[in-house]
This record gives structure tokens, sequence and C-alpha cells, in this order.
């Protein structure tokens, strides 16, 4: 079984969509053991709503949330009983497998670096994120955990996010890439022109194919894309940006007139698989990969539909053990310096 459990509490959305999603992965994934945690009495009575195994489902009571304009490190201290503090400590004990959140992103990151801890090695744990692509997804990191970085670090997030990509999003041989802003190798920064020379000389980065431009993250030539969280998280902004904008005018545009309207229609199944290939929810959340332990951090505005892939999400990369192929790997790199 494939323990999880899920922060029903800390999102925008109220807890009974939460919840919702969270029932509908319990209800299609057998192999998961759910546990709900908040606050209890909302819990039950949503609980009380609906049927489910109740064999495979447990409520932990928090009753403090970590609200998006609070100090990360200062609330985790002083609210004990928040629902990333209690989340982190069950993952830290092992009495979870994973854990979910869709909290403040800095509470779930510093919970997961305080109390859950590092891998051994990892000097600094990135989020990843995947982008929509041509032919699938383009793994993103970091996109906001590490706004400066050494070449080290981007090193890392490339090894980190080569194993990912190859064991839970079943990639073979993924290609992966630095984020610049031109192909050729003497292009960038110092930070970036470091980092290549790591990168290009690291033959545990099996298929490194050089400089990439943000443009090439939604083509098809790249599968991992590395930059540090400053960059990573204004790419990530933006992109959100112009998927909001792009979707606005697309509706403005189709309520018109009679004609519109009515191209509206016969083009609505083909616009619904764009509005899905750009559609966060999808991908559930992203990992924070290097903690000792599966979490991952959902968006803010998670519904049911993101908590329920977060769900399965987790469930594919706990089966797949990346916490302990990143151990593995970082070994050996130790073992070969």
């Amino acid at each position: 079984m494939y323990r999880i459990a899920v922060d029903v509490m800390s999102g925008e959305k109220e807890p009974a969509e939460l919840i919702a999603g969270a029932l509908k992965a319990l209800k299609e994934e057998a192999e998961i053991e759910l546990t709900l945690i908040g606050e209890y009495d909302i819990i039950s009575k949503e609980l009380a709503k609906t049927d489910f195994d109740s064999k495979r489902l447990k409520i932990e009571k928090a009753d403090q949330i970590i609200t998006m304009d609070e100090s990360p490190i200062k609330a985790l201290r002083k609210k004990k009983n928040a629902t990333v503090n209690v989340g982190a400590a069950l993952l830290k004990e092992s009495k979870i497998d994973a854990f979910i959140s869709p909290g403040n992103t800095g509470s779930v990151m510093a919970a997961g670096l305080l109390r859950v801890g590092r891998i051994k090695g990892v000097s600094r744990p990135p989020i990843a994120i995947q982008f929509p692509a041509v032919n699938g997804s383009t793994l993103v990191l970091d996109n906001g955990a590490n706004t400066d970085c050494s070449p080290e670090n981007l090193q890392q997030f490339a090894l980190m996010g080569q194993l990912y990509a190859e064991n839970v999003m079943k990639i073979k041989n993924p290609r992966v890439a630095l984020l610049n802003i031109g192909e050729e190798k003497r292009k960038g920064n110092n930070l970036t022109k470091e980092t290549y020379e790591l990168l290009n000389n690291d033959q545990s980065i099996k298929n490194f194919i050089g400089n990439v431009e943000g443009r090439d993250i939604f083509s098809k030539e790249v599968d991992v894309v590395v930059t540090d969280g400053f960059v990573g998280n204004v790419v990530l902004k933006t992109t959100e940006g112009a998927a909001s904008f792009f979707l606005d005018l697309i509706k403005e545009s189709f309520q018109t007139n009679l004609r519109s309207k009515i191209a509206a229609l016969l083009l609505k199944p083909y616009l619904k698989k764009v509005l899905n290939k750009i559609d966060y929810r999808q991908y559930g959340g992203a990992p924070l990969l290097g903690v000792n332990g599966v979490v991952i951090i959902s968006h803010g505005s998670s519904d049911g539909t993101a908590i329920y892939n977060a769900v399965k999400a987790a469930k594919n990369t706990v089966q797949e053990d990346i916490v302990s192929l990143i151990k593995t790997e970082l070994e050996k790199n130790e073992e070969l310096e």
C-alpha cells in the first residue's frame, strides 16, 4: 500500500472540494491508503455525505493553517499544529509515504527542509514543475525554492531532474538542457557559463544537449530544463499569465457576434484539448526533489481535479522510489570524486 496524506485545509478552495478529489483517487487507486489532514469536524462532516473505503482512510487532526501572507519559518515555529507541520511530521516518522499540500509554498518547502530533512549530499532541494510541451511535458527545475544558486546546485538539479523524468515521467534517455539566453556555449552570465562546463563534463548526466532558450520549454526538443529558482519562477509566473491572457482573448473573441458563437460551438471539442494541455490541474503538483521523503506542492488554487491528480502523481513517485534513486546516484558520484 502507498500511504498518502493530503492537507485539505490550506488551499484557496473549500475543504469539501479537496476532499472530493482525494476520495475520487482513493476509489480509483486500490493500492493507496489516504490520510486527510485538517479540522476533524469539517472532514468528518464531508465524509458522512459519501461512501468510501473506511479501512483505507484516516483523519489526522490539525486545527491551524499557515496563510499566504505569513512568514513561513516563523509560522512553522509558532503554529505547531499547522497542517503542514503535521504532514511533515508524519512523513519524517515514516507513518506516510507522501505528503501533498496546496498551502503557502514557502511553508510547505520549509516544512520539507526543516521537518523532513534533506537527502544526504543534496545541497538545495528544487521545485520541479512539468510545463506543457508539444509531445507531452517538459520538467523545469528550480521554480522558486532557491533564488541564488551555484553551478554545483544546478548540476544536482540536472541529476535529480534526469532521474525523475526517466523513472516517474517514463521518458527514455531524457534530454537535459540548461536555460540560457542563447544556444551557444559562451552565452549567458557567469552562472550559466560555469554550469554549462559542469554539465557537459558530467558523465552521470547521460544526455546533456546544451543550452536552450525559454521558448524551447514548450517544444519537442528537450525533456528537462535546468535553471536557478529566480529565473524559473519568473518563467512559471509569465507562463501562467500568458495562458490566462490567451484564454481571456479566446472567450472575448467568441462572444463578439452570432457567427463567432457558432464558430465556438464547432471548435469546442478542439479547444477542450488545448485547454486540457495547458491546465496545471492535470499535473496535480510539483515535487520538492532532494528531501528525504515525497513532498508534493500543489497550486494554491487547486480544486478537486488537481488534488485527484496530485494523489496519483504522489503514488507514482513513491512507487518508483525516487528518494532512494537520488540517494544511490549521489553516493555513486561521491565514490567517483
